[in-house]
């Protein structure tokens, strides 16, 4: 995994003669041998002749230790020149035109005489090495002039990247991973591939991580290694001496630290000797150079071997050594406050204050809380005890958050405190499984304490906030219309975050996507420049109503770039807010129509919501999930997520329209043929939207009705809300409606161009496979390639996704509607019964309809009929 451009050398080099070797070099457990093994058998399945060794430290010890048993029998070796000489001449004797290729494994521990021996076989052409090297390791001149020279080649393997230790991950365990686990991962093995592979093992055995299904995922704080990686990490570090123990215990603990206090514990011969064997690492950062260990697991080995008092003497001199210079970094209140705490389990309150506050601006709120909850009571603040709250919201601890706040506002002096503290209460209550209406009322009971005019508009604000995220956009946004545009005043900012960061949404909900795009543009950055004055989220959730805007505004593109890199800062913050990221991208993706990408956003928000009880996100995740899986023609997972939805208690208002948690109902409707009844699911689901004022939401719906069989239907509606609503998604699907309506072949082309230009692909390849089947009906056979050429390079782009009118518009082009309906439904089973009672007809008429779509499809079973229209076919009835 992610060697495709040293495998493509190494085979370059086999082929060519002048290069005599080729190496792979790398610390230990970046997968240098398993690069080899990959270039051997290449080698050996390219038909060259291929021997291996494994050199190691007791082979060294015995002359030729380690190719002995490479060696021809026969050769006299007591004269090494012309025993030397003979054996090239035997193994270069009869090969052919193909050489062979010799792998040495560990090749830095290759005795002399092996060494001088290989040197001579390639210089003489007999053999090509192959060997691994691992980086840091000394070894002697004749290995040295084995490995030098312009005909070997050498690459250098680094660690792998977090993007590609997700795609191992996901291959080696079958499904996709959390990317917080990913992150997580890629951080406690540093990239290194062994450390990696001992890392998941022991969180496998240890149940800590877990798949639901879809996904794999981490325990929150979890993370077991095994036996085997505190062995090797420990064989690392061993061999150090006392003095250079205690500055890696000390680094353990505390770094990074200055190089200057390193070497107060330590001779600066000894820190440098360190730096050498690679276990610590040096940088330096304008005139200050700071001294860290080289790999995170070396802390975690190390941390688990020092005794109680040690580990309090360590903490507590790097605290004194800080303090002693002034502690003039802006950080060092932070580190002398968690050491001192780490030390003694308290510290000075002041100190823990200041200490959480930076904490909580860098968005590190499990420390935040750590700290906080260290303050002693009596001297707890209102403002303490509101961040506190707060942090605690951040990592999803909703109960926990209430409990402090609902404290805090008892305790609360004045109208400023009321204020702040009904900020942060009421987005913590909207966020858990509380009602709205107690959200609500928490905001209404703060007003009725408050007079200045000033701060009773900032809860007007709050109030427009929370109607938005509770469902209300016109409602939300008739108290947000005057936000200013700016804000500078510090007592300001968290009201003015708080609107600004939900007007752009429900601007989009309601389809004005322009503005929308504007404001998510400017509330970012103006969060960005007041991040450490606001006790809001990370100015990363600024980007939740861009991704949505974007989206309904057909730039989806931008929508997916704007959407990842959210939500990559979201994962290193561990804020419970990236859900609604990976909600958003989800449906980003499902509009586009790509349901494997989709259903992998929807997955990882299910995992994150269930994790902290968010039934807010999880009801249209799961609704998403379902119809994902309904697409891909995984009618068994859609069922899973919907009786999981089901099972959730009654539905309270969301950002997203309710309509909307009905899309993986209707699909799997859909994809079980009973396309009637889907349509009669998203007609309610659009009501709905359109009752709440989700225009956009009530365009999705529509639009879907379109595509199953309903388009004269709704065509009108959607018209009407594209001339409402700004963007180019919207029109795009009203012309679709349309021209399905009308089922015109150019008119459908056109709405693919259309479709096309939003990102919308499914639709695009839908819209296409329509008219190829409209000009095979007219008899133009032409042009129903062309369109279906059209059609497939759209498809291809769709992830395999399956619908009723890009699996049946060619098959059944020349059935009638309610041929193409009944059909559907017998294809996937039903009997001729059912299909009457479901669709209000007689049995007669049901099978009148089949017996003519069987003519004009030239079959003559229900099987056949499955297989035309690219259904699961019906399980075969048992005999006798």
């Amino acid at each position: 995994m992610g060697r495709e451009r040293e495998l493509k050398e190494f085979v370059a080099v086999s082929q060519d003669r002048r290069c005599r070797g080729f190496l792979v070099c790398g610390a230990a457990g970046v997968g240098k041998s398993r690069l080899a093994e990959e270039c051997v058998e290449w080698a050996a399945a390219s038909g060259f002749r291929v021997g291996r060794a494994t050199a190691s430290a007791a082979a060294a010890a015995v002359p030729l230790g380690a190719i002995a048993h490479l060696l021809p029998a026969g050769v006299d070796l007591a004269d090494p020149v012309a025993g030397f000489a003979a054996v090239a001449e035997r193994l270069a004797a009869g090969q052919e035109d193909r050489l062979r290729v010799l792998f040495v494994d560990d090749l830095h521990w290759l005795d002399s005489s092996s060494a001088v021996l290989l040197r001579q076989l390639m210089d003489a052409g007999a053999v090509q090495l192959l060997g691994t090297v691992r980086t840091g390791e000394p070894y002697g001149e004749a290995v040295a002039a084995l490995t030098g020279g312009d005909s070997v080649r050498r690459v250098d393997l680094g660690v792998l990247n977090s993007a590609r230790i997700g795609e191992l991950l996901a291959a080696a365990l079958g499904r996709p991973v959390a990317r917080h686990t990913v992150h997580e991962l890629t951080a406690a093995s540093g990239g290194n591939v062994l450390y990696l592979r001992e890392l998941v093992l022991g969180a496998l055995a240890a149940g800590d991580l877990t798949e639901d299904g879809e996904i794999w995922q981490l325990r929150e704080g979890r993370l077991s290694g095994t036996a085997r990686l505190a062995e090797v990490i420990g064989a690392r570090l061993t061999g150090v001496g006392l003095a250079g123990r205690t500055v890696l215990e000390l680094l353990a603990l505390c770094e990074p630290l200055p190089l200057a206090d390193a070497e107060s514990v330590a001779a600066p011969h000894t820190v440098a000797a360190l730096e050498g064997a690679g276990l610590i690492r040096v940088a330096q950062d304008r005139r200050r150079t700071t001294v860290s260990l080289a790999h995170p697991l070396y802390g975690e080995v190390l941390r688990a071997g020092v005794p109680v008092l040690r580990r309090r003497a360590l903490l507590l001199d790097q605290a004194a050594r800080t303090e002693a210079r002034g502690a003039r970094r802006r950080g060092d209140p932070l580190r002398i406050a968690t050491w001192r705490l780490a030390a003694t389990g308290t510290a000075d309150p002041a100190l823990l204050t200041r200490a959480a506050v930076l904490a909580r601006h860098s968005h590190d709120y499990a420390q935040a809380v750590a700290l906080l909850q260290a303050v002693p009571e009596d001297h707890h603040t209102t403002a303490t005890r509101s961040m506190l709250g707060d942090a605690f919201f951040e990592m999803g601890r909703w109960a926990d958050a209430e409990k402090v706040l609902a404290r805090a506002d008892r305790l609360a002096d004045g109208e400023r405190e009321t204020l702040a503290v009904a900020l942060v209460r009421t987005t913590n209550l909207l966020w858990s499984n509380a009602p709205v209406a107690e959200a609500l009322a928490a905001n209404d009971a703060a007003l009725a304490r408050i007079t200045n005019p000033v701060d009773r508009r900032k809860l007007k604000i709050n109030e427009g906030f929370m109607r938005i995220v509770a469902g209300l956009p016109a409602q939300g946004l008739t108290l947000l219309e005057d936000l200013e545009t700016d804000v500078d005043d510090a007592s300001d900012i968290d009201a003015w975050l708080r609107g600004a960061w939900m007007k752009p949404a429900g601007l989009a909900l309601v389809g004005r996507t322009h503005e929308a795009v504007v404001w998510a543009e400017r509330a970012h950055a103006v969060h960005r420049r007041v991040d450490e004055k606001a006790l809001a989220s990370h100015p990363a959730f600024q980007r939740i109503p861009l991704v949505l805007a974007l989206t309904e505004a057909g730039r989806p593109a931008e929508a997916r770039r704007t959407g990842e890199a959210a939500y990559a800062e979201l994962v290193v913050a561990d804020s419970v807010v990236r859900v609604w990221v990976a909600v958003l991208l989800g449906r980003t993706e499902w509009l586009s129509g790509r349901p494997v990408t989709a259903r992998r956003w929807w997955a990882e928000a299910a995992a994150l919501a269930r994790t902290f009880d968010h039934a807010m996100a999880l009801r249209p995740v799961l609704a998403g999930l379902a119809a994902c899986a309904a697409v891909q023609g995984e009618l068994e997972a859609a069922e899973v997520a919907l009786a999981e939805l089901g099972e959730l208690p009654l539905p309270e208002p969301g950002l997203l329209s309710a309509g909307e948690e009905r899309l993986g109902q209707a699909w799997l409707l859909a994809a079980r043929g009973e396309l009637g009844e889907a349509r009669t699911v998203l007609m309610a689901a659009a009501r709905t939207a359109r009752v709440t004022g989700h225009a956009t939401g009530e365009a999705l719906l529509l639009t879907d009705v379109a595509r199953l069989g309903g388009a004269r239907r709704v065509a009108g509606r959607l018209t009407e809300l594209a001339r409402a609503c700004d963007g180019e998604l919207l029109p795009a699907r009203a012309q679709l409606a349309r021209a399905l309506a009308a089922d015109h072949p150019e008119r459908l082309l056109r709405a693919a161009d259309a479709c096309e230009a939003v990102g919308a692909d499914l639709l695009t390849a839908e819209a296409a496979t329509a008219a190829a089947a409209a000009w095979h009906r007219d008899r133009e056979p032409r042009r129903a390639a062309a369109a279906a050429r059209r059609a497939a390079t759209a498809e291809a782009r769709c992830e395999g996704a399956r619908t009723p009118l890009l699996m049946t518009a060619r098959a059944v082009a020349a059935l009638t509607a309610r041929e193409r309906e009944i059909a559907l439904l017998a294809a996937v089973g039903n009997a001729s019964l059912d299909i009457a009672r479901a669709l209000t007809l007689s049995v007669r008429t049901v099978d009148n309809h089949l017996h003519r779509a069987y003519a004009k499809l030239g079959v003559t079973t229900r099987r056949e009929l499955a297989r035309t229209l690219g259904q699961h076919p019906p399980p075969a009835r048992p005999q006798g």
